[in-house]
C-alpha cells in the first residue's frame, strides 16, 4: 500500500470500504490496517515518510490532516474545531490551472467536492498547492475575513476555508512560461478588481 492509498481511505474512501471514521475524520488504527490489508511497520512508514504530512497519528487513531472529500462521515464544523484559527493580515495563494482563473474571477473559489478550499503560504510551499501548477491566485487574508470566511490551518500546515470570493483576490503569479506567454490579460483582469 502507497501513501496514495492511505490518503485516499483517510480523504475520501472510508464510506466506501465501511470505516468508521469520527466527524473529525479519526479512524482506529487497527482497523485502517484491516481495510487496507497492511501490517503495522509499513504503516508507521508510510505515515513517517510522506512528504506533505498528510497523516496525524494520536495514540491509536489516525487522520488525514486535511482534504477530505464532502462525502465522508466528517463534518465542517468538527473539522474546523480539530484545526487552528489564523487571523491577521497577510497573503497566500491558491495553486490552478490558467484555464480556470476566469471562472475563479466570477464566481470566486469553492471546494468542488472537497469539505474546503486548500491555500499554501505562498508559491513555493510544499503543502497547499497541488504540483506543476501553472498559475497561484493570491488572496488577502484581511479581505477574506471582511467577506466573513474564517480561515484555518490543518497539522500539516495547509489553509483552509469554505470559499474564496472574487474579492478577496490581489494578483495572479504566472508560474510558467506558458503562463507569462498567455496569462498577461488575467494577471490585469485580477489587479483590477483588487484596485476596484
Amino acid at each position: 500500500m502507497s501513501s496514495r492509498r492511505l490518503s485516499w481511505l483517510l480523504r475520501h474512501g472510508a464510506t466506501e470500504v465501511g470505516l468508521p471514521m469520527s466527524a473529525e475524520g479519526w479512524c482506529r488504527i487497527d482497523e485502517v490496517l484491516q481495510h487496507a490489508e497492511l501490517d503495522r511497520a509499513t504503516f508507521d512508514e508510510e505515515v513517517a515518510t510522506n512528504a506533505k504530512r498528510r497523516f496525524q497519528v494520536d495514540g491509536e487513531r489516525v487522520r488525514a490532516t486535511q482534504g477530505h472529500s464532502s462525502g465522508v462521515p466528517v463534518t465542517v464544523e468538527a473539522l474546523e474545531a480539530s484545526w487552528e484559527r489564523v487571523v491577521g493580515p497577510g497573503t497566500m495563494v491558491h495553486g490552478t490551472r490558467l484555464e480556470v482563473v476566469e471562472a475563479a474571477l466570477a464566481e470566486g473559489l469553492k471546494p468542488m467536492g472537497r469539505t474546503h478550499v486548500h491555500l499554501a503560504d505562498d508559491a513555493e510551499a510544499t503543502v497547499g498547492k497541488r504540483a506543476g501548477v501553472a498559475a497561484a491566485l493570491v488572496v488577502d487574508r484581511g479581505l477574506l475575513a471582511q467577506a466573513g470566511q474564517p480561515l484555518y490551518r490543518s497539522p500539516n500546515g495547509v489553509l483552509l476555508t469554505r470559499a474564496v470570493p472574487p474579492s478577496a483576490f490581489v494578483d495572479l503569479l504566472l508560474l510558467t512560461k506558458r503562463a507569462r506567454r498567455e496569462g498577461e490579460s488575467l494577471r490585469a483582469q485580477v489587479r483590477g478588481l483588487a484596485g476596484a
